[in-house]
This record gives C-alpha cells, sequence and structure tokens, in this order.
C-alpha cells in the first residue's frame, strides 16, 4: 500500500523505527505526562496521536483490566503495528482517525492525553476544543509540547535545515506563536473550554551512543521530513557537518547528551 502524503506520510514511513532505536525519549515524556493525569482503575482514557504506544502503555496499566485505553492515530502504519504491539491486552483499542476531529462521541472519556502531537495539526484551538468535549465532566485534559530549546540541540539542527532547498533562504517567522511559552500553551487549553489549567515543566537528557545513533534517532520521528527533503547525495555531507557540529560543541566523549525541555499543559473539563 502506498505511504499517505504529507505529514502523514513521514510517521508512517517512520513507524517501523519510530520510538525502536534505543533511545529513552517518548517513553518517559509519556511517562511524566501520564503521572500528572493519574489515571485510576476503571476509568476510560483516550491517547491522541498514539504514535507506537508510548502514552498507551501506561495509560493501560493504571486504567486496568477494568477500563478502556483508547489511542487514535491518522497514519496506517502506526495504527497497524500499534493494533498488534497492544493485542494482548483486552482493555485496549487503536483506530484510525484525525487528532484534528476525533469521530468518537462526546463525554466519553475520563481522561483524554496526547503527547508531542498538538503543534503538527492545522488548528490546535479547534482540536483542543473537541477533545474537551470528549470528556465527561470534571475529566482531565493533558498535553505535552517543548519548551525552551537546548542550544546545543539547537546548533545540530541547523545543520541539517542548512542542506534542505526548501528552508534556504526562507523569511523567518512572523512572531511567537502560541508554543513558544507556557502562556501561550496555556491560552489555547483556555480558549478551548479547559478550567483550571496550569503547566509543569521537566528537563530530559537524552543520551545517544554517538553521531550515529543522533543522526538514527533524527530519521525516526517527524524530523524525517527534513531528511527526505535534503537530496540524497548530500546525505553523507550532513552527516560529516554535524559531525563537525558536535566536535565544536564539546559534546564528543563516551556519549552525547542533550537536553530536552518538555512542556506539560494539563486542565480539566468544567464540573
Amino acid at each position: 500500500m502506498k505511504s499517505p502524503e504529507g505529514p502523514v506520510g513521514v510517521f508512517d514511513r517512520a513507524a517501523a523505527v519510530y520510538d525502536a532505536v534505543g533511545v529513552a525519549y517518548f517513553e518517559p515524556i509519556a511517562e511524566g505526562l501520564v503521572a500528572e493525569l493519574a489515571p485510576r482503575p476503571g476509568e476510560r482514557a483516550l491517547d491522541v496521536g498514539c504514535g507506537r504506544g508510548a502514552v498507551l502503555a501506561p495509560l493501560a496499566r493504571l486504567v486496568g483490566s477494568t477500563g478502556h485505553a483508547v489511542g487514535i492515530d491518522l497514519a496506517p502504519e502506526m495504527v497497524r503495528r500499534t493494533t498488534g504491539d497492544f493485542a494482548h491486552l483486552a482493555q485496549v483499542r487503536v483506530r484510525l482517525d484525525d487528532a484534528q476531529k476525533p469521530s468518537l462521541p462526546p463525554r466519553s472519556f475520563d481522561v483524554v492525553v496526547s503527547s508531542m502531537v498538538l503543534f503538527f495539526l492545522v488548528d490546535p484551538g479547534a482540536a483542543l476544543a473537541r477533545w474537551v468535549e470528549l470528556l465527561v465532566p470534571g475529566g482531565r485534559l493533558g498535553v505535552t509540547t517543548f519548551g525552551k530549546q537546548d542550544p546545543a540541540w539547537s546548533r545540530l539542527d541547523t545543520v541539517l535545515e542548512s542542506f534542505v532547498p526548501t528552508l534556504a533562504g526562507a523569511p523567518a517567522e512572523a512572531g511567537p506563536g502560541p508554543f513558544d511559552s507556557d502562556v501561550g500553551v496555556e491560552s489555547l487549553l483556555l480558549g478551548a473550554g479547559a478550567v483550571d489549567v496550569q503547566t509543569v515543566t521537566r528537563t530530559l537528557p537524552v543520551r545517544f551512543r554517538d553521531v550515529d545513533h543522533f543522526l538514527a534517532f533524527s530519521w525516526s520521528h517527524g524530523q524525517r521530513a527534513l531528511w527526505e527533503a535534503v537530496p540524497e547525495e548530500t546525505h553523507g555531507e550532513v552527516r560529516a557537518a554535524i559531525a563537525v557540529e558536535v566536535e565544536a560543541l564539546g559534546l564528543r566523549g563516551t556519549e552525547i547528551v542533550l537536553e530536552e525541555h518538555v512542556r506539560y499543559t494539563l486542565g480539566r473539563r468544567r464540573n
């Protein structure tokens, strides 16, 4: 089957290696978010943009056999593989659906969770309003987005971006957006009808064995779109340039350690 086009296609093609290259990244981020929402046995939980199940696994564990954990994703290969991963758990269901407007009944979940998805959506405010509608009164909502970027990580990303023809000479963004601050993301949730909105931030050390491990990770998630836009004959040049930057940053040693600052934004539906 031909992979879908656009961002969905990128994640479809990444499905085989997504969260599977030996980097502790999506799972610890997801565990932190689920811990903040504290699902209870018997509750109904929804993971929006479930990928390969980093959020879905702790959700299923905490709601237990008396609860339900539903994961939705728009990438068919993600859904196929994740369905297989969770086939042994009767309380888990994975389905193809759109995070922007899930086709699920209102007031059908106690908890709605979405990790590193919201900023990919065309209209994040409208999506959040729909997610709030899916909650029962008093139900909890939590999302993760990126906090401030590690300057070293930013420099490595810039090296890759400099090889993308479509980014060369691109105009700077018009100004700050909602994902540039805690207040911005909180405003999205408040505008969607959530109450008791708050932000928790955490710093995650992300460890790579070497440059090749870092590059394998960058291929395994949304950044794959940049690699696919870089002419294949220049991939070796990209690797060499990133290796030089790693040296310049003084990161070369037994491993490369970068920091990811994660923003957890939490709220609930009004009672």
